[in-house]
């Protein structure tokens, strides 16, 4: 594969991202799945099949995928048992721990905010 050009749009926009705070941690929590994921490893430990389970939708594939993506930015902390058959365990990282309180604020956000939206669209299709 070639070299990034130095002044390419996407070169470009990940010094941007480095370079600002926010942008940067919306990136290592956005998406459709990270959320979900870490909220439910909120409470403590889960196997594999746990999480799956408890997302609705999501694929083995792109949990595996976003699991190990959360685990290599220090957010999630992957645990292998040397039984058999083999157990993995995931779980929040002290820094992700500190993610919860923003994540329910937003959580409330997000409900307040389709509350607003919604209710104008539901009153103009009656």
């Amino acid at each position: 594969m070639g070299k990034i050009k130095e002044n390419s749009t996407n070169n470009i926009n990940k010094k941007y991202i480095q370079e600002c705070d926010l942008s940067y941690a919306v990136c290592k929590i956005g998406g459709r799945w990270k959320l979900l994921i870490l909220n439910r490893l909120k409470d403590g430990k889960l196997r594999f099949s746990e999480v799956r389970d408890l997302i609705c939708g999501i694929t083995e594939r792109m949990l595996t995928l976003q699991l190990r993506e959360l685990e290599k930015e220090g957010l999630v902390k992957r645990t292998v048992h040397a039984e058999v058959p083999p157990r993995v365990d995931y779980e929040l990282t002290d820094i992700a721990r500190e993610l919860i309180p923003i994540w329910e604020e937003l959580e409330k956000w997000g409900n307040k905010h389709r509350d607003l939206v919604q209710g104008p669209m539901a009153e103009a299709e009656n």
